[in-house]
């Protein structure tokens, strides 16, 4: 189907000799979101990185894309991770920079040249996350959820058809744990692919969607 943009079926990953996951299989539809819960070190994160080129799939069937992450050609890397943004947990801002400062040079890295076409998008990303009066501040200046909107806005630049979100809200308080989950569905709702790791149930049961969970090597469906 052509909204289909992550297709594992039977995927086994491993750390060395050890299984972290297995029989992982499930599909991710343009515009829909998909929590991935579970315990740290269950496999969330390892999970994420398949998807972007960071950690390899041992067995199974992966897709993303039209790319087979099975037989993934160092040169296809770069082109798939455009399509890809991705938001951390710990920020990973450049903190001797401002915040325009940091996105300029994220687009700069990606290929953009024309400085007014750089402008233009740093102020559509700051824009749509709420951020536009902030693009001076140095990234000290910010609240751990003002840095983390500029860390989505970060990752849209390049306007991905995913972001994976890897446990988004870890290193914040409640309410501003609820405000960028809110914002990570009204992305989705624009049509961009959302997966969010978390080990929070409360913050699923508020923001209701798709949960998947990786529990004990298996990977499965869970209601909350």
């Amino acid at each position: 189907m052509e909204d289909v943009l992550i297709r594992y079926r039977d995927v086994e990953l491993s750390r060395g000799e050890n299984i972290i996951l297995q029989q992982v299989t499930f599909e991710q539809r343009k515009g829909e979101f998909l929590y991935v819960m579970g315990k740290v070190g269950s496999g969330k994160s390892t999970l994420l990185k398949t998807l972007y080129c960071d950690a390899p799939v041992d067995d199974g069937e992966a897709f993303i894309f039209d790319y087979n992450l099975r037989k993934m050609k160092e040169k296809h890397i770069p082109l798939l991770r455009r399509k890809v943004g991705i938001v951390f947990q710990d920020f990973q801002l450049l903190t001797d920079r401002t915040v325009c400062n940091n996105l300029e040079f994220v687009l700069q890295a990606t290929g953009w040249k024309d400085k007014n076409d750089i402008n233009d998008r740093i102020n559509e990303v700051l824009s749509q996350v709420g951020m536009s009066n902030k693009g001076y501040k140095m990234p000290h200046e910010l609240s751990g959820g003002e840095q983390q909107r500029i860390v989505i806005g970060r990752a849209l630049l390049n306007s991905p058809e995913i972001i994976l979100a890897d446990e988004p809200t870890g290193n914040l308080d409640s309410e501003s744990g609820n405000k960028i989950v809110q914002l990570l569905h009204d992305i989705s709702d624009t049509g961009t692919a959302v997966i969010m790791t978390t080990h929070n149930s409360q913050l699923v049961q508020n923001f209701p969607a798709k949960v998947k969970k990786c529990e004990d090597g298996r990977f499965f469906d869970c209601e909350l």
